[in-house]
């Protein structure tokens, strides 16, 4: 269903179904797609590296599960790396490539806490 609603967004034409009844679309902002077909940091480091750092969050009502690991520099206490794994619905797979990208991206101050909201902004998930 994204991809048909990513080919709407990009104009291409839908292949024709074979089913008379009309397809209901949604339509995601070009952000919330490029994150879903090309998501940064996938991945994961080693659990047992004492320089990682693991969270895990799951949503029950819609069965999205991410995984969020950080690389923490020793010495300055920085993040140097993260990396993601989400089961989900294209939003939540977006949304977690955004997060990582935050975590790398943004001053030290500026990512913690990690708001909803801000993920919303950058994804332009509201008008």
């Amino acid at each position: 269903m994204l991809r048909l609603a990513a080919n709407k967004c990009l104009g291409r034409a839908a292949a024709s179904s074979s089913s008379s009844r009309p397809v209901a679309t949604r339509f995601y902002h070009e952000n919330v797609i490029d994150h879903f077909n090309n998501p940064r940091n996938v991945g994961s480091f080693d659990k047992n590296d004492p320089a990682v750092g693991t969270g895990l969050v799951g949503a029950p009502a819609c069965g999205d599960v991410m995984k969020l690991q950080i690389r923490v520099d020793e010495k300055t206490g920085e993040i140097v790396d993260a990396r993601f794994k989400t089961f989900g619905c294209g939003s939540a797979i977006a949304s977690s490539s955004v997060d990582s990208l935050v975590f790398l991206l943004s001053p030290f101050r500026h990512r913690f806490p990690l708001r909803k909201k801000a993920v919303v902004c950058l994804l332009r998930l509201l008008k």
